[in-house]
């Protein structure tokens, strides 16, 4: 398929998990991907026909550096995939202030540094693509609903969620959307941490009862695959999305239906 031929997308978080499945997705259309990551994504990159770049998101100097590298290998950018984060489990009392700001760092700031500076590149670019420029903003379904024990990670995704609404009308009139993805809990190598961790917290039970429950609370009666995050992230990247922007899609197996 060549639904994205011609195009550059810079995937972050890209080396692992939906990371890694996006930038698999979008080099399927065609797409040229830069996968960033903390964590070695050479491997990664290789199978797609990439190329890999050290990135700490939280760090402006090296988003700076990460659009050029994706101008310096492919030419320009195009799309742009805010999909690094974290994730923590603790009760609000427990938490500590600076574990609290740590998760906004990265999964708000860094989303917010790669907006500011991948834009102008996009820019410069937007009006060869019948649908523009895109950028892809993971949020969660807790960015949509709140949930006990994890209220930072919730505070993060439901800016992710705004934020992205907000940049969506203000780049309108340079031919760029702006969308966020929210997935539910997909079985990726986060998603088994987060079963462990609420298991540790004893709040539904063992490591496999809490496995079962979690799943049971998706109505489809399972955890998603990184591979049903990264086919709508690739949708909301390609021209067939040409005129959705500012939107909020849901990959959550119904959870947030009821």
């Amino acid at each position: 398929m060549s639904e994205l031929a011609g195009r550059v997308a810079l995937v972050t978080g890209g080396a692992r998990g939906i990371g890694a499945a996006a930038a698999k997705a979008l080099a399927d259309k065609g797409a040229k991907v830069l996968v960033t990551d903390i964590i070695d994504g050479t491997e990664t990159a290789a199978k797609i026909g990439g190329a890999y770049f050290r990135h700490d998101v939280t760090v402006e100097a090296e988003w700076v550096a990460a659009v050029a590298e994706a101008k310096r290998v492919f030419g320009g950018l195009d799309i742009l995939v805010n999909n690094a984060g974290i994730f923590a489990i603790a009760p609000i009392v427990a938490m500590s202030l600076e574990d609290f700001r740590r998760m906004q760092q990265i999964n708000v700031e860094g989303v917010f540094l790669g907006m500011k500076h991948a834009i102008p590149a996009i820019a410069e670019r937007a009006q060869k693509w019948d649908g523009g420029g895109a950028i892809v903003n993971l949020s969660s379904v807790a960015g949509i609903n709140g949930s006990a024990l994890v209220s930072a990670y919730c505070a993060s995704k439901g800016a992710v969620r705004l934020m992205t609404k907000a940049v969506a009308l203000e780049v309108a009139p340079m031919k760029i959307r702006v969308n966020s993805v929210h997935p539910g809990i997909i079985d990726t190598t986060m998603g088994s941490q987060l079963v462990e961790d609420f298991a540790a917290t004893g709040a539904i039970g063992g490591a496999n009862e809490t496995r079962t429950q979690l799943a049971a609370r998706h109505p489809l009666g399972h955890f998603g695959r990184d591979v049903d995050v990264a086919n709508m992230i690739a949708f909301l990247a390609s021209d067939a999305a040409a005129f959705s922007t500012g939107g909020e899609y849901l990959v959550d197996g119904g959870l947030t239906a009821g």
